[in-house]
């Protein structure tokens, strides 16, 4: 098969159709470079290229390159709408750009998690070096009178102090070490905040977090792609049975900003 395309490249190479079925071989191979060469190449021969952005995207997750992918699929979700033949496709792109926006907020996350990582060894390895030089200190305060008590062999009053003095520094350490973890484990973000998904931002068709929402006539907001693959079924509002086209429907900007600024911080809602 392979070999096929490439013939049929070499016979008609100024055909994007070509490079972008190789692209989606190179994807059931997962030769993901090889799948971005043939998608952008597709791409240069026709901008308009659906099918070339969504296996570019595609590729693009596979290679871990979140950014790039979420743009390239949320281009591929653009063709899709702007061509006016809505089908399961439009559907697929969407979860996509969905998919996208979760590996995003996923890196930022890895990101985040080992910067605080980092700070937390710093400060522990600060309150280490604390402990060590009052340990030092403590050592040449009472030398001398543990050099008594190791010649004599029996406990005196100033080795008893040293010795709770010592405990006294350890105890410290250890507490001090304490609340600085707690403190780092409750600013986390991820332990303050619940993860809830606000039931207003909850496409009622998929019971999933909207990105692309559209308001009908009757008042209520769905994600897009599902009111499309809806309306193709039964041309009424799923809530209120009232009777429902496309032309009804209208962006809910206000609503999709929400929904885009909420997933920006909070990706695993992806997955809800």
């Amino acid at each position: 098969m392979g070999t096929t395309r490439a013939q049929s490249i070499q016979q008609d190479p100024s055909n994007p159709k070509l490079f972008t079925n190789r692209a989606m071989t190179r994807i059931r191979l997962h030769s993901w470079d090889a799948c971005i060469d043939d998608c952008l190449h597709s791409i240069s021969l026709l901008s308009a290229n659906m099918k070339a952005y969504y296996y570019l995207a595609q590729a693009q997750l596979a290679l871990h390159h979140p950014n790039e992918a979420l743009s390239s699929a949320l281009t591929a979700y653009e063709l899709c709408l702007t061509s006016g033949t809505w089908n399961s496709s439009t559907s697929h792109v969407s979860q996509l750009v969905l998919q996208a926006k979760k590996d995003k907020w996923e890196a930022k996350e890895r990101e985040r998690i080992r910067r605080r990582s980092e700070l937390l060894r710093e400060l522990e390895d600060g309150l280490a070096a604390m402990q060590r030089s009052e340990l030092e200190n403590w050592k040449v305060k009472w030398s001398e009178s543990m050099d008594i008590d190791r010649e004599y062999g029996s406990g005196n009053e100033d080795s008893i102090g040293a010795q709770e003095e010592k405990s006294d520094i350890l105890d410290t350490f250890r507490r001090k070490l304490e609340e600085l973890r707690s403190a780092f484990a409750l600013s986390d973000p991820q332990n303050l905040q619940p993860r809830e998904v606000p039931d207003y931002m909850i496409d009622n068709i998929t019971f999933c977090i909207m990105h692309d929402p559209v308001v009908t006539k009757m008042g209520n907001s769905y994600e897009r792609s599902s009111m499309l693959e809806h309306l193709k079924r039964s041309p009424t509002d799923p809530l209120t049975r009232e009777p429902l086209t496309v032309r009804d429907l209208r962006p809910n900007l206000a609503l999709k900003q929400a929904c885009a600024e909420f997933l920006e911080k909070n990706g695993w809602a992806v997955d809800y």
